[in-house]
């Protein structure tokens, strides 16, 4: 007959292996701007995470600089809504240490128009609304001089201020407002230069663009944490799942994200 030891020792080892083959369910906060990025992350990086048991909250700011906060702070664990370069300056500006971690699917700025149908016919005067934040001008700067309307002085993104237009071609007047009033200004700028989250967000077409950016690496979005956490179970989970096939297929497979600036990693796409 069993001794009690032996009963009760049976019993903690049943124990032990019922609780390694359940997974540990781990509330994992998101946190987000206006744009595609959370769509993005419902469509292929939620379902790969929740396999692994994680419980998903996701949170929507109105500004990159609260979702910013909140990872800082320890609010929430992750947020996906800029690029290198704003987030460099963040980190200089407000002594943080947030690290991006992986990019993600990023629709490029582009010149848009409710006033026009096309570049031509430019009266003397016609106004460009761009943002007034230096990072995200610097951007708008360089589609005006893709199209030989503005020559500007290259400058450090942080830098950069409409005094860096050096050559004004056609007479063009600046228009320096918040980036996501962006939308709003079409009914008022002849062409307004729109970063690409905020005018997916207004339900704008990247096809609808006069000219899309030519965006390279720094400017293409990252999921973003604290520095200290990048090499926690949860960081590195949320980079498998934006990094794996099935995230991949759902971006190639959804018409939407047609124009989108897709990572380096989707180069590894198998068919």
């Amino acid at each position: 007959m069993p001794t009690f030891k032996r009963i009760l020792s049976l019993l903690l080892l049943s124990l032990a292996v019922t609780a390694q083959a359940a997974p540990e369910t781990r509330e994992l906060k998101v946190g987000f701007v206006p744009g595609p990025y959370i769509d993005e992350f419902k469509l292929g990086v939620q379902p790969e995470l929740e396999k692994k048991g994680y419980r998903i909250k996701l949170y929507e700011f109105s500004t990159g600089l609260e979702a910013n906060s909140a990872v800082f702070k320890g609010d929430i664990d992750a947020n996906v809504m800029q690029h290198t370069v704003f987030l460099n300056s963040y980190n200089e500006r407000n002594k943080t240490d947030l690290v991006g971690i992986v990019q993600v699917p990023t629709p490029p700025m582009g010149l848009y128009s409710r006033k026009h149908k096309d570049l031509d016919n430019l009266k003397k005067g016609f106004t460009v609304a761009v943002p007034n934040d230096p990072v995200n001008l610097q951007r708008a700067l360089w589609i005006l001089q893709r199209l030989g309307w503005i020559r500007i002085r290259e400058n450090k993104p942080v830098d950069v201020t409409e005094l860096d237009v050096i050559e004004n071609k056609v007479g063009l007047k600046l228009l320096l407002l918040e980036n996501a009033q962006g939308p709003r200004a079409l009914d008022d700028a002849d062409y307004v230069a729109i970063q690409g989250n905020f005018a997916i967000f207004a339900k704008l077409k990247l096809s609808e663009a006069f000219i899309l950016e030519d965006m390279k690496s720094p400017y293409i979005n990252v999921l973003a944490v604290k520095k200290t956490r990048q090499d926690d179970a949860y960081a590195r989970d949320l980079v498998q799942a934006y990094r794996s096939e099935n995230f991949q297929k759902a971006i190639r497979a959804d018409r939407f994200y047609d124009g989108f600036t897709l990572p380096d990693y989707f180069s590894t796409r198998k068919d």
